[in-house]
Order: C-alpha cells, then structure tokens, then sequence
C-alpha cells in the first residue's frame, strides 16, 4: 500500500522548493482557517471529518459534522451507538456504507488499539473506509506525519500543474500523480501545506472556471502556459448511465406509515424505507402476502427521480391505504410510524421527500 519514497520527497524537480514555498505562503493568507474541524489535533474529529469530506461539498459537511460530534462526541461513543442511529445522523449525506464503515472503524480501534486511534499510516489505512490518501490526511493534521495525499482537489491541481495527460483513474496516470504529490511534499510545515493544496483546488482551481489569475502557482503552471488548462485533467470516459424504475409503496394506516429495514449492504444499505415492487398490478396480492393487509386502490403521487454514480432511479409512489391488518402481520425489519417520526428515522433522501409530500 505504501510504496518506496512515501515518507520522503522523491528525485528533485526544478520548482519543488517553490511550489510547496508558494502554497504555505498563499495559504498563511487565503487558505479556509475558519472550518470547525481546523485547529484541531483530535484525530477521532479530524477523521470524522475526512469521512464527511469524502464525495460531499464542504458547506454540505458543516451542520452534519457538528451535529455528529455533538451526539459521538469520542471514538467510544461512536462505537457503542445503535447503528439506526449512526444512519439516521447520516441521513441526507449520502454514500452510507462511509457510516457504516465508520462505526465498525471506530470499533476496531476500541479492540485493538484500546480507544486510541493509531499513529502509524499502515494501521489507519487498515481501518475500514480509510485508503492511503485519506490515511496520509488524517496522519498529517493529526501527527504531522510526512505523506503525501491524492484527494480529487489535489489530483486536479497536479495534473494542471504539470500538464498530465489522461484521465486520474487511470492506474498509470495515478501512479504519476502520486510520484509527483511525494516531490512536492516540503521538508516542514506538512498539515499546513495539506491543507494549502487542498484549498488551491477547491478554491481556486477548481473544474470549471478556475481562478488563473489569482493562483500562487500561475507562473509555473503548465497547463496555463499551454493555453489548455481545461484540458487538464481528462474527464472520465464516456459511458452510458442506465435508468431504473420501481415503485414504492406509502401504507399508511391510522396516521402511521410502513417502514422497512434495508439489507445491511448495497444500496442504502441499513436505512429504513419503503416496500418497494416493480409490477404495480401484483400491489394488493404483494400486500397482503408481506404486510398481512389489504388496501384501498393505490393512489399514484407524481414520479420522483433520483441519481447514483452509476445508475439514476425513477421513482412511482403509490399511495395505499390500509384497510385491514391483521393482528399478526408485524415483521422483524417492518416498524410502523407516525408520518413526523417517519420523517426524521434513518431514511433516504427520496424517502423523506415522499414523506414531506404527505405532510403538506
């Protein structure tokens, strides 16, 4: 996992010194100083945070960030919560399985490393949902380690830099990337120029319309001498993305509506939801079969659309109203709740605009 060269600077370029020099000192007065998770050491909340960080935009991280900590304020906590619980302060961040792999991180570390997070890069990048670059983050501001990150900013920045054909998720052009993340890391002053970078590129360099102009690294930049800088990096390969259909049943009954357990894995995997089934004229049999039920007509709400990495799904909602259950019909992985607990339960983000719907 970690490579020779990792914990030093790799063969001298040219503008090494400058680069990293040119950073911390743009950082010292441009760099985000005001996150809630900088000027910290804590690695249990500087981890939260690059779990949090991790496919989600910075403003969007903020309130769930401190709403967690305020409710797992330590790694015990965290670890001795209720899983539903965990989900359900996750819920609307999307990408669930970083939750769940943070829970059973944070176990792992109360049973072998006796609550204390590990210092050494091997150990954390071993904990579940932690990689090398998001290791190296986390030693960096934590310990001061010296290792070099590869986040989605950085990989951007260097590829514009050095003008680095090809799309990053290419084994080859990532190799290159993190041979020229290791040269550039400076001998000091390495949480400070992790941080530098990683603001450079969501700052500054960002994907569409970067700030050129304003960038300490201009005069080197590659890219920009070429005339190319949106060249750089290459997008990701075209490729189709499929759509998927199904339909989700609201059941209500007395005010309550009927919610299911998902499967641990997969996707949302964990959260509670809606009954879903793909054959909307099977609804009555499929209800009174798995519910112990039966239903007045479904009612249809308008198609709600929803999207993946890898897929978008089309969402029919149909309204059902229970008119009979039967006493027995209650289900390990089936809860019936009123619409207001329903709405703020470990549920996905299209389920709770279902629910929303309902309540106005």
């Amino acid at each position: 996992m970690w490579p020779p060269g990792t914990y030093r600077s790799g063969s001298p370029i040219k503008n090494k010194p400058a680069f990293a020099a040119r950073l911390l000192a743009w950082h010292k007065r441009h760099g985000r100083h005001d996150l809630p998770w900088k000027g910290t050491r804590d690695a249990y909340r500087i981890w939260v945070s690059e779990i949090m960080l991790q496919q989600t935009q910075v403003a969007a991280v903020i309130p769930y960030y401190q709403r967690f900590l305020e409710r797992f304020p330590d790694i015990a906590a965290l670890a001795a919560a209720p899983q539903d619980e965990v989900l359900r302060l996750w819920s609307g961040l999307g990408y669930y399985s970083r939750a769940r792999n943070l829970q059973r991180a944070a176990q792992l570390v109360m049973d072998h490393h006796g609550g204390v997070f590990p210092r050494a890069l091997d150990e954390i990048a071993a904990l579940p949902g932690i990689g090398r670059s998001t290791a190296a983050a986390i030693a960096a501001f934590a310990y001061g380690t010296r290792a070099a990150i590869l986040d989605g900013n950085v990989k951007r920045v260097l590829a514009r830099h050095f003008a680095i054909a090809g799309f990053p998720g290419e084994k080859r052009v990532e190799n290159r990337l993190w041979q020229l993340a290791e040269e550039q890391l400076p001998p000091r002053a390495i949480a400070s120029y992790t941080q530098a970078i990683m603001d450079l590129g969501a700052t500054l360099c960002t994907r569409a319309q970067p700030a050129c102009a304003a960038c300490p690294l201009a005069a080197s930049c590659a890219a920009l001498a070429l005339g190319r800088v949106s060249d750089f990096p290459a997008p990701r390969p075209a490729k189709a993305v499929p759509t998927r259909a199904t339909h989700m049943l609201l059941l209500l009954r007395d005010g309550e509506l009927l919610l299911e357990k998902r499967p641990p894995s997969g996707i949302w995997g964990g959260l509670w939801s809606l009954p879903e089934i793909d054959d909307a004229a099977g609804v009555r049999a499929h209800c009174r079969r798995h519910y112990g039920c039966s239903i007045a007509a479904p009612q249809p709400l308008a198609p709600l659309a929803h999207g993946f990495t890898h897929f978008k799904l089309r969402i029919q909602p149909l309204v059902c109203e229970v008119e009979k259950l039967a006493p027995s019909a209650r289900a390990p992985g089936q809860i019936w709740l009123s619409l207001e607990d329903a709405h703020g339960a470990a549920i996905p983000v299209p389920v709770r605009k279902l629910i929303e719907r309902l309540l106005s």
